[in-house]
């Protein structure tokens, strides 16, 4: 709109122009033949100031008389004598040099100037001159063309334009809003019910105005709402049918579980009597039912967290208190593998608040897998805290974890290598509560391992509960495996083939 604006201003200026300088051109040879009949008609006994002034009186009362309408100019008469004095009717009335030196040159030649009023006032004017044959030698004859008119108009278009410009653009940015509300409305309707229905609002649905590109995209869209709904529908029927089998098989197994334990018992109470087969029997059928019943204590507890019934029995607890209470009930395990296993812990309390039987099941779990694992290595906890969060790190230098490993060891009954012997009788089940249970206290449990060097399992807990925490106390690195010297490598190779020769 500007440039369009800019272009008609120069054409409506340049026609103005034009036609002011069709008048002076056609005005001024006019002019000047009244200018030189009237001055030969004064004769030369008048001095020049008269004889101009004359001829200045008949140029205007002939504009009058002849009602000439379409110039309005006023007439100047300017005359140089050899002396350079310049005598001008009106008197005292200032021609441009540059344009008088132009004229003097026998050219009709114009130029636009300012012209000084007689109040004192300015106004902008077209001055046009011509040279004379008067018997007054040197007589020059102006025509001085106010512009005031033209530029008022030139105003008055300048405004109509800005005014026509404003409007279309109002218009343009209108329509182009519109236009855009018609397309992003329904696209905000729909990211809007796509977050409902994320956040659980299945009944939500795109409305369907019309039949143009919009009214099939929310066809599409309430489409797939409707079969995601049907499916959500499908999997959470299931996941609660799959809950209340494993809880009813779970509480089902006890009563027969319970009865097997007490002739267990009952035959494993006089061992003396048994025959040597029958006692080992005996012992193994023991130790398979307290697996057993490790293996429906989960159950009934992964039910719980499936169900969404688990829940925290808060208290303010010192946290090495737990880790010692966890180590009390693996202890025998380290006693038995020979593992030494490492704690470096504060020596003031650090303390939180938070369930101390779920925390002291976690690092009872990891400890007995960090043992179990550790292939007779050295096992270290370590416990470090901030004022936003408490973090335990258990690290093994035994088979470690192989990469893709650190998300699977928290999936239920994952077993790395399922032919390798445990020591501490595990469920597969766990770790898998063990995440259940630092998630329930809004904590992160994480790992982070090496095959054949070791691994690291972190727990991190805020504080007090609802308590959000950016960063955790302890660092979680995958051990790496340890350098040697060379010589010491080639030795340990000469040993190697050494025994196996």
């Amino acid at each position: 709109m500007t440039i369009l604006g800019m272009a008609l201003i120069s054409v409506v200026t340049s026609r103005l122009v034009d036609s002011k300088l069709d008048i002076a051109t056609s005005e001024i040879d006019r002019a000047r033949t009244a200018v030189e009949q009237q001055i030969d008609a004064t004769g030369s006994s008048s001095t020049v100031q008269v004889r101009l002034n004359s001829a200045r009186a008949a140029l205007t009362q002939r504009s009058v008389q002849t009602g000439e309408t379409t110039a309005v100019y006023e007439p100047v008469l300017v005359v140089a004598d050899q002396e350079g004095v310049l005598t001008t009717s009106p008197e005292g009335y200032r021609i441009p040099e540059k344009l008088r030196r132009f004229v003097s040159e026998d050219q009709v030649s114009y130029q636009f100037a300012t012209i000084d009023r007689a109040d004192g006032s300015t106004y902008n004017a077209l001055v046009i001159g011509t040279p004379t044959e008067a018997d007054i030698p040197g007589l020059q004859v102006y025509l001085v063309l106010s512009m005031e008119s033209d530029e008022s108009t030139l105003a008055l278009v300048r405004g109509l334009l800005s005014a026509a410009g404003v409007v279309v653009v109002v218009l343009l940015v209108g329509i182009a809003w519109l236009a855009t509300q018609q397309v992003t409305a329904p696209v905000r309707s729909a990211s809007r019910i796509a977050q409902r229905l994320a956040a659980g609002h299945l009944r939500e649905r795109m409305v369907v105005d019309g039949e143009d590109e919009m009214a099939r995209l929310a066809l599409s869209f309430n489409d797939m709402a409707e079969k995601l709904s049907r499916q959500i529908h499908q999997l959470e029927e299931y996941g609660n049918l799959q809950r209340q089998f494993t809880s009813d098989v779970s509480h089902e197994l006890r009563t027969p579980l319970t009865t097997v334990r007490m002739a267990a018992d009952m035959i494993a109470s006089d061992p003396d009597s048994l025959e040597p087969h029958t006692r080992r029997a005996s012992e193994l059928m023991t130790r398979e039912l307290d697996r057993f019943e490790e293996l429906l204590a989960d159950l009934l507890e992964i039910s719980r967290h499936d169900a969404g019934m688990a829940d925290l029995a808060e208290a303010r607890i010192d946290i090495c208190a737990c880790i010692t209470a966890a180590w009390e009930q693996v202890d025998h395990l380290a006693e038995k593998l020979d593992v030494e296993v490492r704690f470096h812990t504060p020596d003031e309390p650090v303390y939180m608040t938070g369930d101390p039987r779920r925390i002291e099941r976690v690092l009872r779990n990891l400890l007995a897998n960090a043992i179990d694992h550790s292939e007779g290595n050295p096992v270290d906890v370590d416990l470090a805290a901030t004022e936003e969060a408490v973090a335990i790190r258990v690290s093994d230098h035994g088979v470690g974890l192989k990469p893709g490993h650190e998300d699977l060891v928290f999936n239920r009954f994952w077993r790395a290598d399922a032919s390798r012997k445990r020591h501490s009788g595990g469920t597969g089940l766990g770790l898998a509560i063990a995440r259940e249970d630092v998630v329930l206290h809004g904590g992160v449990l994480d790992a982070a391992g090496t095959p054949g060097v070791g691994s690291q399992f972190r727990m991190t807990l805020p504080r007090e509960p609802g308590v959000t925490w950016q960063e955790s106390p302890l660092a979680l690195v995958a051990p790496a495996a340890p350098t040697r010297p060379a010589d010491t490598a080639s030795t340990a190779g000469t040993a190697s083939e050494d025994d196996a020769t």
